[in-house]
C-alpha cells in the first residue's frame, strides 16, 4: 500500500511539472515582438539618409499584435525621437499606421502635426532602432524638372525628324543608285569610284554598292598585262550609260581572272580587299568581285594603272633621285598602312601582312607613287586567331624574297609581328632594285633582280644556301653612298634584311625616315626618267 501512495504522490507531481511547463511555453509564445521604447528625448538626427533613435531600453510588446514605431518631431531648433510598441489596428496621434508591414522602418512626413513630424512602423525585432529618410522632390524641384522635360520636348520632336529625314534620303539615293545600275554606270558614278584618293566618301559608297550588286557589270576584256601562278590581269573597258558622250563611253579598268580551281585564292584576296579600311593612295584601289558563272571564272575588278609594275618600269626607265624618293616613300607608306591596327584617322584596323612583296607586285601610278597590290596570299593578323590557324598558313610567297625565317619555316606563331617583319625584309629587296636604277649612283647597270646571280625562278633550297648558309644579301657598293640621301636608304636597307626579325625596322620607321629626307629631295634636281619604251607597257609577272 505505501508503494502504491509512493507512486501515486510522483504521477502526480509529473502531470503538475507537465502543465506549468506547457503554460510557461503559451506564455512565452505569445510575446510577439521587441522593440525599442523610450520617451521623447532630443537627437541630432538631420531627418536625412541613416539615423539610429539611439534608445537603450528593449520592450516586450504587451499586445500579440503591437509593431514597432519610431517617430522623428522637428519644432524650430528641438529635435526628438520617441519609440514606442502600438497595435495598427489602433490611430497613434490621430493617424493610422499603413507601413507596419514592412522590415525596416521607412519615414514618411505627415503635414498638420504642428511641426514638421516623420513616422514609421516596422514588424521585426527592434527595427524601430535604424530608421531611413527618403528625400522626396519638393514643389520646387518638381516643377524645374518639369520644366526642363517641356524644354527638351521641342528638340526632341527635331531630332526625330532630321533622323527620319535622313533615314528617307537615304533610301531615295539607294533607290536611286539601283536605278541607274539596271540601266547601266552613269559615268559620273563610275568616275567617282575610279579617282584613286584617299578619303573620298562618295568613292567608296560607290565601291560598296558595287560590291552588293548582284548584276554582271558591262565590261569588254581588251588586252592581257599580267600572267601569276593563280590568275591572268586584264586591261578592260568598262561600259558607261547611255547618257556620257561617244568619247566618254568606256573607262579603262583592271580585271584579274581567276579560273573556278583557284576559288580560294580569289576569296582571300577579295575578302582582304572588302575592308573599308584597306583603302590607301598606296594600295590598288579595287571597285568589285564577280562571279562569272557562264566563263566558269571570278573576277576581281580595280583600278587601272598603266605604267605597269615596278619590275617592268626598272627594267626600262632609269630613274633619278626625285623619283626614288617618290617610289620608295610611297612604298614604305603603304606597307606601314596595312601593318598599322590604325585607320588615318585613329580608327581600329585590323592589321593586313602582304606576304608576297616584290617589285612586281607593286604598281607605279601615274604621279610616280607606288600602290601594292596581288594580295592573294594576304594575312589578317586579327587577335582572335590561334597558334594552328595561323600554322595553316604555311610557307609562302616568292622564294627569292623569302625573308630567312620563312625559308627557315621558324616564324614565331605566337607574334603576329613576325609576318609584319617578314614583309620588312622583302620591302628592303625591293628597296634595293629601286636604288640599283637610280642615276644618282653613278654608273647604272642593267637591271637585275636581288640575288641576280640566281637562276630566273631560284627554288626554296637554291634560297637557303645563299640567305641561310652563307649569310648573303644583294651587293651594296661604296659608289652608291656618295650621295647623301642614298645613304640613308642604305642604311635602313641593312637595318631591314637584317637575319634577326627582331633587329629590323618597322614599315613605319622607314616611312618617316624618307619623310625626313624630303629636304633632299627638294635639293635635287627634278629631271624626268630617262625612258627607252613608251609610257604603256605590257607586264608580265614573276610568279
Amino acid at each position: 500500500m505505501e508503494l502504491l501512495r509512493f507512486s501515486a504522490f510522483w504521477c502526480g507531481m509529473i502531470l503538475f511539472a507537465s502543465l506549468l511547463l506547457e503554460e510557461t511555453e503559451s506564455s512565452i509564445m505569445k510575446v510577439k515582438r521587441l522593440c525599442k521604447f523610450c520617451d521623447v528625448r532630443e537627437t541630432d538626427c538631420t531627418g536625412k539618409g541613416r539615423c539610429e533613435v539611439g534608445c537603450g531600453i528593449t520592450s516586450i510588446c504587451p499586445n500579440d499584435e503591437d509593431v514597432c514605431v519610431s517617430i522623428w518631431r522637428k519644432k524650430d531648433d528641438n529635435v526628438t525621437f520617441d519609440t514606442v510598441c502600438h497595435s495598427p489596428s489602433q490611430k497613434l496621434y490621430g493617424l493610422v499606421l499603413e507601413d507596419y508591414n514592412n522590415s525596416k522602418c521607412e519615414m514618411k512626413e505627415r503635414k498638420g502635426m504642428g511641426s514638421q513630424f516623420f513616422i514609421c512602423s516596422c514588424s521585426e525585432d527592434e527595427c524601430n532602432e535604424h530608421i531611413f529618410f527618403y528625400s522626396l522632390p519638393s514643389d520646387k524641384e518638381s516643377q524645374v524638372v518639369a520644366v526642363i522635360l517641356v524644354s527638351l520636348v521641342p528638340l526632341l520632336v527635331m531630332a526625330v525628324f532630321v533622323i527620319t529625314s535622313f533615314y528617307c534620303y537615304r533610301v531615295y539615293r539607294q533607290r536611286q543608285a539601283s536605278s541607274r545600275r539596271k540601266k547601266g554606270l552613269d559615268f559620273s558614278d563610275a568616275h567617282a569610284i575610279m579617282i584613286d584618293d584617299e578619303g573620298s566618301d562618295s568613292s567608296s559608297t560607290h565601291a560598296n554598292n558595287l560590291n552588293h550588286n548582284t548584276e554582271l557589270l558591262p565590261i569588254e576584256l581588251d588586252v592581257q598585262v599580267g600572267k601569276g601562278r593563280f590568275a591572268e590581269v586584264y586591261k578592260a573597258k568598262l561600259k558607261q550609260g547611255s547618257s556620257v558622250s561617244e568619247e566618254q563611253r568606256f573607262e579603262t579598268v583592271a580585271v584579274k581572272i581567276f579560273q573556278y580551281e583557284e576559288y580560294a585564292s580569289w576569296k582571300n584576296e577579295k575578302d582582304i580587299f572588302s575592308d573599308a579600311d584597306l583603302r590607301h593612295e598606296n594600295v590598288l584601289h579595287f571597285l568589285t568581285a564577280e562571279e562569272r558563272k557562264v566563263q566558269r571564272q571570278y573576277w576581281l575588278i580595280t583600278a587601272y594603272q598603266p605604267r605597269g609594275n615596278l619590275q617592268e618600269y626598272l627594267i626600262h626607265h632609269i630613274v633619278s633621285w626625285h623619283d626614288l624618293w617618290q617610289l620608295g616613300a610611297s612604298l614604305a607608306q603603304g606597307v606601314a598602312h596595312i601593318h598599322s591596327d590604325l585607320t588615318p584617322c585613329g580608327r581600329y584596323k585590323v592589321p593586313i601582312a602582304h606576304r608576297d612583296i616584290k617589285s612586281s607586285n607593286i604598281l607605279v601610278k601615274s604621279d610616280l607613287t607606288c600602290c601594292l597590290c596581288d594580295f592573294g596570299l594576304a594575312l589578317r593578323l586579327d587577335n582572335t586567331l590561334s597558334v594552328d590557324e595561323l600554322a595553316d598558313s604555311g610557307q609562302v610567297g616568292t622564294a627569292r624574297y623569302m625573308a630567312p625565317e620563312v625559308l627557315e619555316s621558324r616564324i614565331n606563331l605566337e607574334n603576329i609581328e613576325c609576318f609584319k617583319q617578314a614583309d620588312v625584309y622583302s620591302m628592303a629587296l625591293v628597296l634595293w632594285e629601286i636604288i640599283s636604277r637610280c642615276s644618282a649612283i653613278g654608273e647604272v647597270k642593267e637591271y637585275v633582280p636581288p640575288f641576280g646571280n640566281l637562276r630566273e625562278h631560284p627554288c626554296v633550297e637554291s634560297m637557303k644556301d645563299s640567305v641561310l648558309r652563307d649569310r648573303g644579301r644583294p651587293e651594296i657598293p661604296d659608289s652608291w653612298i656618295n650621295h647623301t640621301g642614298i645613304q640613308i636608304v642604305c642604311a635602313s636597307i641593312d637595318e631591314c634584311w637584317d637575319h634577326d626579325p627582331e633587329a629590323r625596322l618597322t614599315a613605319q620607321c622607314v616611312s618617316e625616315r624618307f619623310n625626313d629626307m624630303e629636304y633632299l629631295d627638294k635639293l635635287s634636281d627634278r629631271s624626268d626618267s630617262e625612258e627607252k619604251i613608251p609610257e604603256e607597257i605590257i607586264v608580265v609577272d614573276e610568279k
